[in-house]
């Protein structure tokens, strides 16, 4: 039972933050282009406001379920398959490519947005966009590694 729940919670946490970046970057992002300036800016201040909220939380149930697992069905890493190892490095790098967007070009787009200094705001946006891209592939490789690594053979 509590391994159904761990697994369930991964999943779900692993959707809402891969689904969240294919979902702005592949429909919110082009939509964007129909908005006037400063309507977008303001619009992705909002988005992420909300979105990296629910990050976080993913952040914390993808560590904590992963590790929990690693640990009831392996022992720990040095008997996890080598698929596994190769998702928690991919883990932890989305973490901190997220970190570093979270508290460098976000809080500097969040200081501008209070400032409703929307160019400066702006130029935050190919940064954000860049990492979030990074991210997603990153995040879909894990998708498939979580769903197939046991069967690629690694």
């Amino acid at each position: 039972m509590l391994h159904s729940l761990m697994v369930s919670l991964h999943l779900l946490a692993a959707v809402i933050w891969v689904g969240g970046m294919f979902f702005a970057y592949m429909m919110v992002r082009p939509a964007m282009a129909a908005l006037q300036p400063p309507e977008p800016v303001r619009m992705w201040g909002r988005i992420f406001t909300k979105f990296f909220s629910w990050v976080w939380i993913a952040v914390f149930v993808l560590v904590a379920t992963g590790n929990h697992m690693l640990i009831v069905e392996y022992g720990g890493m040095a008997a996890a398959p080598v698929y596994l190892h190769i998702m928690q490095l991919l883990g932890y790098l989305m973490i901190a490519l997220f970190m570093h967007l979270y508290f460098a070009p976000w809080r500097r787009m969040q200081v501008a947005l209070a400032d409703e200094d929307f160019p400066r705001a702006a130029k935050q946006i190919p940064q954000i966009r860049r990492i979030v891209a990074i991210n997603l592939s990153i995040g879909i490789v894990n998708v498939i590694l979580g769903a197939g690594g046991r069967y690629f053979s690694l």
